[in-house]
């Protein structure tokens, strides 16, 4: 046996202990009993796929090693455990998306269900994420009640991207004026108009985006409800059709789409999910919510390339301002790995080399205009 196929069964192992510690990490959270239920199958499926890859290393003499997470899953079980299912759900399913098709073309798991088992993986958690944006389930997950909310916006991605947004562009404004002059008063008020200008700016746009969401919502909402008023039977058809187009046969589609109609305020909200995708209870979100949130993260980012200047001045300042937000792209760069499954220094170092690069071109720019004004 060559050693690249004993590695590969390695990875092959270790990834399913991953995934099946996530999964009962996702069971243990998850406050909704057939979810949970739902997740806790799915990591006994991983743990059938880890004992597989496990004889196959037994057969080659190769000590099975303790079934420990790695660091990525680590992070995403803690994640889990103190946020919520919702919070890593979407980036879970990435990960299944990608790795669906990675048993097909290995020899070993020929004449099982592995390949299957791991499509039928990224079809549940596609489609918990499809009730969540449409409502009503279809097909093997329609006896799920309840909804998973939040899970199509992963709440942590976006917190990294903000407080990246804030210490890029902070720390380009405050190295171009650097550039120019070292004066530690102009470069510590320039520092914090930037972060006041950039953190009003993007609250003030999250603010509107989320409240034009909302308005559109609640017209489509009403409209819904004014053809219910003057159509039942016409809308009731159209729920049904919907529910075939998910694979139910036509009389449950038809028992169902009936049942789902016969009060108005459910027959509004279960039209407005499925037919519109719109959750009426949520309409996009709460746009004070959006607004702090992203005041606070590029706030956090934004104090980073600044903080130096309220305790020292002059190339001392300006140095420890750029390592310090040095750190800060390689930690956030860094950070994103665990959603994308990029490699850690990879990730680190590119965003640590971009964002140096812009700071260079503004501190270099900063010094041209600088010199050219005296």
């Amino acid at each position: 046996m060559a050693n690249k196929d004993i590695k590969r069964y390695l990875e092959n192992w270790q990834g399913e202990v991953d995934g099946a510690a996530q999964y009962h990490a996702l069971a243990k959270a998850e406050k909704n009993p057939q979810l949970s239920q739902v997740y806790t199958n799915l990591g006994k499926m991983e743990e059938k796929h880890k004992a597989f890859w496990e004889e196959h290393l037994k057969k080659e003499g190769v000590t099975i090693p303790k079934p420990v997470p790695s660091w990525r899953t680590r992070v995403l079980i803690w994640i889990t455990g103190h946020f919520g299912p919702a919070a890593v759900l979407s980036t879970i399913a990435d990960y299944e998306r990608v790795d669906k098709n990675m048993y097909v073309s290995q020899k070993e798991t020929d004449g099982t269900k592995m390949t299957a088992d791991e499509h039928l993986h990224d079809r549940v958690l596609d489609e918990i994420l499809t009730v969540d944006k449409k409502g009503a389930s279809g097909s093997y997950l329609a006896e799920i009640e309840g909804r998973h909310k939040g899970v199509a916006g992963n709440t942590l991605r976006a917190a990294v991207l903000g407080a990246n947004d804030g210490l890029c562009s902070n720390l380009s404004l405050v190295m171009g004026v650097a550039g120019a002059s070292f004066n530690n008063h102009i470069l510590l008020l320039t520092g914090l108009a930037g972060l006041l200008a950039g953190a009003f700016s993007m609250a003030l746009g999250e603010w509107i985006s989320v409240t034009s969401s909302r308005e559109l919502a609640e017209r489509e909402i009403k409209i819904e409800s004014e053809e219910f008023d003057m159509n039942p039977q016409a809308e009731r058809e159209e729920l049904q059709l919907i529910y075939e187009s998910k694979g139910m046969k036509p009389a449950e589609a038809q028992t169902l789409a009936k049942h789902m109609t016969e009060n108005k305020a459910r027959a509004i909200d279960t039209l407005t999910r499925e037919e519109l995708g719109i959750d009426p209870d949520e309409k996009g979100g709460s746009p004070n919510v959006a607004a702090i949130s992203s005041f606070a993260l590029f706030s956090f980012g934004a104090i980073i390339p600044v903080f130096p200047f309220f305790f020292w001045s002059g190339s001392k300042a300006v140095l420890l301002s750029g390592a310090l937000s040095a750190l800060a792209l390689f930690m956030f760069g860094a950070a994103g790995t665990i959603f994308t499954g990029k490699p850690v220094w990879f990730a680190g170092t590119r965003q640590l080399v971009l964002g140096l690069l812009a700071a260079g071109i503004t501190f270099g720019l900063g010094h041209l205009i600088g010199v050219s004004l005296n």
